[in-house]
């Protein structure tokens, strides 16, 4: 029985491929595509797949390799398929995820140890106990680990519901400035979240504006702004709980990540 297959390769964020026996991809993707290829064995599987990761990373980020072909796909195959395909692959850079048959493999790296684990169990509990979930996900390189231990876990703090920072929120970006110079060959993406109180739309939107703030201040303290790009996430990527206070409070945070 010929059995399909899915490999995620991530560039810069993620690229996705399926196929049976997953061959190198047609075309070198672009930094920040997610080029999706192989077989699948109906245009219900195909569409299925290409949905779910235009839903995740953008319509305009997807290029489509897909053929449908003669491989048959285990029982509610789409079903798990759509499940791994989450945000958390996100957070994976240089990497594959490969679901072969009963057999999940995710390959790359993370930025730190805390996210692995949590990856991994993610996907395992995505699965039902047929499955296999091989976890070859490591901590990536020096810049990053910087970056990490000097924000040390800290919550870059803005005033409530704005992009303006506080004080103390400022006496921690004196010292990530002190770290990017550490790593000034590199670019950083500063990335920004909330809480999933409210409006979602109003927590991306206020989670970039966050993101560019601290952009702007790190600027105003030698950082060259071209080596730093922003994003948003809002509510979309917790880190604990949203059921409690303090847990709302760690997701509010600003995430600083080396780009590959």
């Amino acid at each position: 029985m010929r059995y399909l297959s899915i490999a995620l390769t991530s560039l810069f964020m993620s690229n996705l491929a399926l196929a049976q026996n997953v061959a190198p991809p047609v075309a070198t993707p672009k930094p920040g595509q997610i080029l999706v290829s192989g077989t699948v064995p109906d245009e219900a599987s195909k569409q299925s797949a290409l949905s779910k990761l235009q839903e995740l990373y953008g319509a305009d980020r997807v290029v489509d390799q897909i053929s449908v072909g003669s491989v048959v796909s285990p029982a509610n195959w789409n079903g798990y398929v759509q499940k791994l395909i989450s945000p958390s692959l996100k957070q994976v850079s240089r990497g594959q995820l490969k679901i072969d048959g009963n057999t999940v493999t995710i390959n790359g790296e993370v930025s730190n140890e805390a996210q692995r684990q949590q990856i991994a169990s993610e996907i395992a509990g995505n699965l039902n106990p047929t499955y296999t979930v091989k976890n070859g996900l490591r901590v990536s390189a020096s810049e990053q680990n910087i970056l990490d231990q000097t924000l040390a876990n800290r919550t870059i703090e803005f005033e409530s519901g704005q992009a303006t920072l506080t004080p103390s929120g400022m006496h921690i970006l004196d010292e990530m400035s002190a770290a990017l110079l550490k790593v000034k060959d590199k670019k950083v993406e500063v990335i920004g979240h909330t809480d999933n109180q409210g409006l979602r739309a109003r927590n991306v939107s206020l989670s970039k504006a966050r993101a560019d703030a601290v952009k702007d201040y790190l600027a105003q303290k030698g950082i060259n702004p071209d080596s730093i790009v922003t994003s948003g996430q809002g509510p979309d990527r917790p880190i604990m709980t949203n059921d409690t206070a303090d847990g709302r409070s760690r997701n509010r945070r600003i995430e600083f990540r080396v780009s590959q």
